[in-house]
């Protein structure tokens, strides 16, 4: 919170600039790169999408989502690092093992998956959404095998394996004493109570919920960049701030996603946005399969030879100004007012107080 409170203030020091025709002086402060920060995330993200565009193949994408149970989720919330890395494994190797079996696709899929850990009313309700082509490399690597049109994985199958990986490997890290359990919870700790939830959330249906594939690979970076580095909400949801409430638009979706406006006090709206804050150097975006980080490049130039494709062009080298550029249409080195040219004219110290901030985290 106090990363976000600082963020683009004089607190964290900044630079100045004038622009050599009209004589604008403009300041303009450090960001606080805290990866919780709304507004922090601009440059990171056009980054990592220009990363992933040189990964697109020329086939549609699927897109599934993995959701844990209320249950499950209330563990997950007192054991963040263990259980959503859990969460993480157990629909990785869900969709890996189902696409590998002969009966079902019988290839070797890749994926990348990202956690979220909210609802749109900004509840804890973590899930997480695997972005996958359709299709995958041949068991024997001969050949790439394509998806039926419109149809990935049976989601019933998905989600039974699922379930069975997820609450095997829970069951794991209890009988290793690397869970915790407080408050509401603290019942859990006996190994009968645990035993009797285990048995609760295997009688649970599991939601896998499949989408509509992508049309076009173009539409998974659309998607990829409106999700990936954002927590709990974006700016341009907020509505209001007035006598100590805080507005923001949302959607129902127990009413068929209409758009609807909450007004929360504040300290609920700091509550709730506090729940989806991760442990620190937790990794919320993942790769799996042919798109694993040890072996990406290599099964990629694979997949384009079987697939008859060029390799794409690799993205030139930006720096910050020409990837604020290409996100927002604006340019920072020309003025505002004039359009004329924006001259360094040095930094901005910070003050002394906050050289050294105990919160930072660049992660």
């Amino acid at each position: 919170m106090s990363a976000i409170e600082l963020c683009r203030t004089a607190a964290l020091g900044g630079h100045v600039e004038h622009c050599a025709d009209c004589g604008l002086v403009r300041i303009a402060y450090n960001s606080c790169r805290n990866r919780h920060c709304p507004k922090c995330q601009g440059l990171a993200r056009a980054a990592w999408l220009a990363q992933r565009q040189a990964e697109l193949l020329p086939v549609p994408y699927f897109h599934v989502v993995f959701t844990l149970p209320a249950a499950a989720a209330d563990i997950a919330f007192q054991n963040k690092a263990i259980v959503y890395a859990i969460l993480f494994r157990a629909a990785a190797e869900t969709l890996c093992t189902i696409a590998n079996d002969p009966r079902h696709l019988g290839a070797e899929i890749g994926l990348v998956a990202v956690l979220h850990t909210w609802g749109h009313n900004l509840q804890h309700h973590p899930h997480v959404h695997c972005i996958v082509p359709a299709g995958g490399l041949s068991l024997d690597g001969t050949h790439w095998i394509a998806c039926r049109p419109g149809f990935f994985l049976p989601v019933r199958v998905l989600s039974l394996l699922f379930r069975r990986l997820f609450l095997e490997q829970l069951q794991a890290a209890f009988d290793a004493g690397t869970l915790g359990f407080y408050g509401d919870l603290a019942g859990l700790a006996d190994h009968a109570a645990f035993e009797r939830q285990l048995n609760e959330l295997r009688r649970l249906e599991w939601i896998v919920y499949a989408k509509p594939p992508f049309g076009q690979p173009d539409q998974v970076l659309a998607y990829l960049g409106r999700y990936t580095h954002r927590v709990a909400i974006a700016n341009s949801r907020l509505v209001s701030i007035e006598q100590g409430q805080v507005s923001f638009r949302w959607r129902d979706y127990r009413q068929h996603g209409k758009a609807k406006v909450m007004a929360l006090a504040a300290g609920e709206f700091i509550r709730r946005f506090l729940l989806h804050t991760l442990p620190d150097g937790f990794h919320r975006i993942r790769h799996y399969g042919f798109l694993a980080n040890g072996q990406r490049r290599a099964k990629l130039a694979h997949c384009r030879q079987l697939l008859a494709v060029p390799a794409p062009v690799p993205p030139a080298p930006a720096d910050y100004r020409e990837r604020y550029r290409q996100l927002t249409g604006l340019s920072l080195d020309l003025c505002p007012c004039c359009g004329g040219a924006m001259v360094p004219l040095g930094p901005l110290p910070r003050p002394a107080r906050h050289n050294k901030p105990s919160w930072f985290d660049s992660s």
